[in-house]
């Protein structure tokens, strides 16, 4: 199988995965009626964050609890300003993106005096790769053997956790109580009080698990994708999952493949720097490199279909008495 295929194939899965993490997490958020557009600020919070503790203790778990950690706190400001006291989410999304790159800036100079940035982190301090049973005996084999061995397999722990996650994210939403009651309080939710069901709760539990999803996803840039935190390094990703999210409808398997999609542009974005086209000549490689934004301006601008989100999306729920 051509090698050039495989790279794009390694890395189109590769760069997915932090958008995986991300839609996820919007999509249990947005589907309980809380919208979310801070999900890349809760992303740079946990990618400093688990470089940090990464950094300081030696361990990419202890990197990925601190990570996790960071990024459900910052999701319960977002549950108390949206669900407590009823503020608008949008502004207390931006305020969100807003305040975690100001602190991780902040925190980072002031704790590793480097521009705001960690220290370069290796070994343990990573999530390394991990090989599959009979990868090696099973590389030989047309075109399965090197999919398994040169993609399936040497992907690190978040990589394989990413797209469990999608299975699972719709299990828990199609076939579970929960899921069913998480869903209606996002088209109905004075039907779910009436029933003796905690709206509050219930969202507030979509807002935990959002931030879960999204410190796994700044996790993996900082400490499995790159070594280490530097300014604004989540680079838009939260926006671009935004966007992933609204083109797939709020649903977790058409969710992954958009997040493909995007991660497929995004490597050929990085292998096509100097394309020549017939009639056209060398492609500037800032216009490739801009595909992956391209493509979500066109998909925010609502020119792919008509995506209708939960009906109650972006409504405080006020009980009646």
């Amino acid at each position: 199988m051509d090698a050039l295929f495989l790279n794009v194939l390694d890395s189109t899965i590769r760069l997915s995965v932090p958008l995986i993490f991300a839609a996820l997490a919007g999509l249990y958020s947005e589907r309980s009626g809380i919208f979310d557009i801070s999900l890349e600020g809760k992303m740079l919070i946990a990618a400093f964050a688990s470089a940090s503790a990464a950094a300081v203790t030696g361990s990419a778990y202890y990197g990925l609890l601190a990570g996790v950690l960071a990024a459900v706190a910052f999701a319960l400001v977002h549950g108390l300003a949206s669900i407590t006291y009823r503020g608008n989410q949008i502004v207390s999304g931006v305020a969100i993106n807003f305040i975690a790159a100001g602190l991780a800036i902040i925190l980072g100079g002031a704790w590793f005096a480097q521009g705001g940035r960690t220290p370069p982190l290796s070994g343990a301090q990573r999530f390394g790769e991990i090989t599959l049973p009979g990868a090696g005996a099973l590389s030989g084999v047309p075109v399965l053997g090197p999919l398994y061995s040169g993609v399936v397999s040497g992907q690190n722990l978040l990589v394989y956790l990413a797209f469990a996650m999608v299975p699972v994210s719709w299990w828990v939403l199609f076939r579970t109580r929960f899921g069913l009651r998480l869903r209606a309080v996002g088209e109905n939710p004075a039907a779910v009080d009436t029933a003796g069901v905690s709206v509050p709760w219930l969202r507030y539990r979509a807002v935990i698990i959002c931030g879960v999803l999204t410190g796994f996803a700044g996790t993996y840039i900082a400490i499995a994708q790159a070594a280490g935190f530097n300014r604004d390094m989540t680079a838009g990703k939260g926006f671009i999952a935004l966007a992933a999210l609204i083109f797939a409808k709020w649903k977790p398997v058409p969710v992954m493949f958009a997040c493909l999609l995007f991660g497929f542009l995004d490597a050929f974005a990085i292998r096509a720097q100097n394309i020549t086209l017939p009639l056209i000549g060398q492609v500037p490689p800032q216009a490739i490199q801009a595909l992956p934004y391209v493509l979500t301006v066109v998909l925010l601008a609502g020119f792919i279909g008509k995506a209708i989100p939960p009906k109650a999306g972006g409504v405080p729920y006020v009980k009646e008495r």
